[in-house]
């Protein structure tokens, strides 16, 4: 597997960090893209070192900055010659802040790096995963958009650049649930548009596991308890990055794009009815998600949207 090259964003810590050993043990190219280059190196030398494997590249990536993700995929292509699998792993989620931030694009924080960073990057790399014989990518998705079930649950279109951040009460937890219905979103209409091009691009519904010492330090006090109490049942990182790894490797998602795909490895479909019971095996069990995700009206919205802010930038 020496020749196959893997970009997983955010590899520096939990799940990213627990998928880069995982790909890098299996022999695999291993591109780390992380922000923080203090931590990821530490990181980068320990995958090495247990893994025996030196083909595991670090490289800076803010995935919120346009900025950032052109230069680390100029970068990218100037040095490898393809690209096989791409996982867009790093999320933003600050966990008990009110305050309404900004990338430096201008766009609501948790949006451009759950949903608009991604898009940007897929598209400046599509070229180079189109040379693959087998290109796959994965968008990590959570349970947290569960919260669609509520039929008055509805992404903030009018609010993801701060248009009503001083009249609007904001909750970084709707909005990063908001961003990551987003990004499943386009992740259906990615499938479609790359399928031409023998791209398959699926999401993987991510639930609870333990959170790193370094996530945790970043909460404030009362969840830091509540992440550590949580802790003590949630399952390891490495069991949902054997995931990653069985979707983006495996004869068995050879041919399956467009779909979500929950912890079990089991595809997902979109509920039939959210209603009485059914309503309440959609919300606690893990075979369907809110049909919101699949309502052409939505999905065209943001696509424009997300082609817009893309055209906005590249012409400035």
């Amino acid at each position: 597997m020496k020749d196959k090259i893997v970009i997983i964003t955010g590899a520096n810590s939990g799940i990213g960090k627990a998928a880069a050993l995982k790909f890098a043990t299996e022999g695999y190219h291993v591109i780390m893209a992380c922000r923080n280059m203090e931590i990821s190196t530490a990181v980068q030398r320990d995958i090495i070192k247990i893994s025996k494997n030196t083909n595991i590249d670090l490289m800076k990536l803010d995935i919120s900055s346009f900025d950032s993700i052109r230069s680390f995929c100029t970068a990218f292509k100037a040095k490898y010659p393809r690209l096989d699998i791409l996982i867009h792993n790093a999320a933003y989620l600050n966990h008990g802040k009110k305050e309404y931030k900004l990338s430096p694009e201008h766009i609501e924080l948790s949006f451009a790096t759950n949903t608009f960073g991604p898009f940007l990057m897929t598209r400046l790399l599509v070229d180079h995963l189109a040379k693959s014989p087998d290109p796959r990518i994965l968008n990590a998705c959570t349970t947290n958009i569960k919260n669609f079930f509520d039929p008055k649950r509805k992404i903030e279109f009018d609010n993801l650049r701060g248009e009503l951040r001083n009249t609007r009460p904001y909750s970084t937890y709707k909005m990063y649930g908001d961003s990551k219905m987003a990004l499943l979103m386009l992740t259906f209409k990615m499938a479609e548009e790359y399928k031409s091009m023998g791209i398959k691009v699926n999401a993987l519904q991510i639930n609870r596991v333990k959170l790193s010492k370094e996530t945790i330090k970043k909460m404030h006090s009362f969840w830091k308890v509540f992440a550590w109490v949580q802790n003590l049942t949630n399952p390891l990182p490495s069991g949902m990055a054997d995931n990653y790894f069985q979707i983006c490797t495996s004869d068995e998602f050879k041919n399956v794009t467009g779909q979500l795909i929950n912890h079990k490895r089991e595809i997902i479909k979109p509920s039939t009815t959210e209603k009485g019971f059914t309503q309440l095996k959609n919300i606690f069990g893990s075979s369907s998600y809110p049909r919101y995700a699949t309502n052409p009206q939505n999905i065209e919205q943001l696509w424009k949207l997300s082609t817009t802010l893309i055209e906005e930038y590249t012409q400035n």
